[in-house]
């Protein structure tokens, strides 16, 4: 089809898609609590006319909305969760929470979901036309920050039917993602001992904050005798009081493992499990532990990849007003940026060449290009649950500007510059790259077939889902 045809539609509706990404911004909802978010994007779909599905693998903020027939039945992947205590207001150069402690959307997925649902429109539209023929589905995934939404829904079968799915994430480049990610599991544990008088009876007493402290001494000991590619993080939930003169009767620690693959995490998550046991024998108090989420590593597909890299260079890139680069460079100037931006200055010197050129050896404060683009097999330190739907169907992603050049993730910043006509902009561009992108893979179904045959060879040992069949999402964790 006529990608210009594609690319007008979504121009003429922008203002809609500015605005339900800006009523998101400002419902800024945490994980597995966005209530507003989701029905805001239901009323969207049905006044859309797509057939709506609620409640999906029984999360109650989980989604979906189809529209066509048949095959090729191409999945986007719609997020909409915020983060807590990062309540921004918009368009300011320096923190300024809007209400003290509250939440902001600080990874950007009031635009990450918009631009998802604006692409599905735009397709929905072409088949409504008679310009393209299959079946587009809008996934709206709830709690990528910490509860790992799209892990429950692969858990329970959704997206193997897809014959591919595609995502992007707010960023600062305009940049296919490409190589892998970390697989991870959190679990909590909780110590339960005795409480006693510090002073008058400490024999009678058994400190479950000493198993919680010498869990974590046991810990950093297996720091030494880990794999490269493993990795683990602890935060202390609860310390049993204020008190000092008191033994502590509970203490709870949050650990995060994470690996290459989830075979590795849950090797690793073996020996911390037996080190917690170890530490309640130690101070004769009882652990007890559950699994908070999940995540599984990113499976690469160099197929879809290239169709983004394709579609992202063809589409036309946003234009900053002189009011818009003054707006960027005074927030730029709030942080110190790590390094060159992009996924692969760390790893391509050819690559890093190009970016020193492209940015004005890293001056600029907005990324108004796109970056070189190299297929690798690199492990990203990060997680996403977007691994699990890629080890379900073949997928990609890349990342649009919406925040400027090297800017903090989940910062104050990112909340800021949310609602601005840049973040907008960003927003629309992907919605373009998505819905092209999605287009074609409609049209071209040698492009699938050489996705899927890629899929399948990568995928030969078969989902291993990071989740217990037991655990149920926490919308507190």
């Amino acid at each position: 089809m006529d990608k210009q045809k594609l690319y007008g539609y979504l121009d003429e509706r922008a203002r809609d898609f500015y605005d339900l990404s800006d009523e998101i911004w400002g419902l800024a909802e945490l994980s597995m609590q966005e209530y507003g978010s989701a029905a805001s994007y239901l009323s969207a779909l049905e006044r859309e006319g797509f057939r709506v599905e609620n409640h999906l693998a029984g999360l109650p903020t989980a989604f979906s909305g189809s529209y066509g027939s048949g095959k090729p039945v191409i999945g986007i992947l719609g997020e909409f969760d915020a983060l807590s205590s990062l309540s921004q207001k918009a368009g300011e150069t320096a923190p300024c929470p809007l209400t003290a402690g509250g939440c902001g959307q600080g990874c950007g997925h009031n635009l990450l979901g918009a631009a998802a649902f604006a692409a599905a429109v735009a397709l929905k539209h072409s088949i409504e036309a008679g310009e393209l023929s299959g079946t587009v589905v809008f996934y709206g995934c709830p709690g990528e920050e910490g509860c790992s939404g799209k892990a429950f829904m692969a858990r329970a079968g959704l997206f193997r039917d897809l014959d591919a799915a595609l995502s992007w994430h707010p960023g600062d480049t305009n940049e296919v993602t490409t190589g892998s990610n970390t697989a991870t599991i959190q679990y909590e544990y909780t110590f339960r001992g005795v409480a006693a008088h510090a002073a008058h009876s400490p024999h009678t007493g058994r400190s479950a904050l000493d198993a919680a402290e010498l869990m974590n001494v046991g810990v950093q000991f297996l720091r030494e005798h880990m794999p490269r590619t493993d990795y683990l993080h602890y935060s202390i939930l609860d310390a049993g009081g204020v008190s000092p003169n008191v033994v502590q009767p509970t203490a709870r620690v949050l650990y995060m493992v994470r690996s290459d693959c989830v075979r590795n995490a849950k090797k690793l998550l073996a020996r911390v499990h037996k080190i917690a046991q170890g530490a309640a024998m130690m101070t004769e108090t009882e652990v007890t532990w559950r699994q908070i989420d999940g995540t599984s590593s990113i499976v690469s597909n160099a197929v879809l990849e290239r169709l983004l890299d394709e579609n992202l260079r063809a589409a036309p890139l946003p234009v900053y007003t002189a009011e818009e680069l003054a707006f960027a460079k005074e927030l730029a100037a709030t942080y110190e940026p790590d390094g060159l931006p992009g996924q692969m200055t760390a790893f391509d010197e050819t690559v890093r060449e190009q970016v020193e050129a492209l940015t004005e050896q890293g001056t600029l404060a907005l990324n108004n290009f796109v970056m070189p683009y190299v297929h690798a097999g690199q492990m990203a330190p990060g997680s996403s649950d977007v691994g699990d739907v890629s080890w379900l169907t073949p997928t990609a992603q890349f990342t649009a500007v919406t925040w400027t050049s090297g800017a903090p993730g989940h910062s104050w910043q990112n909340v800021s510059i949310g609602k601005s006509s840049i973040a907008h902009k960003g927003l629309l561009l992907a919605a373009k790259v998505l819905a092209a992108s999605a287009a074609d893979l409609m049209e071209r179904p040698d492009i699938l077939e050489a996705a899927r045959a890629e899929f399948e060879k990568k995928t030969r040992d078969g989902y291993d889902c990071p989740l217990e069949p037991d655990t149920e999402p926490d919308p507190a964790a």
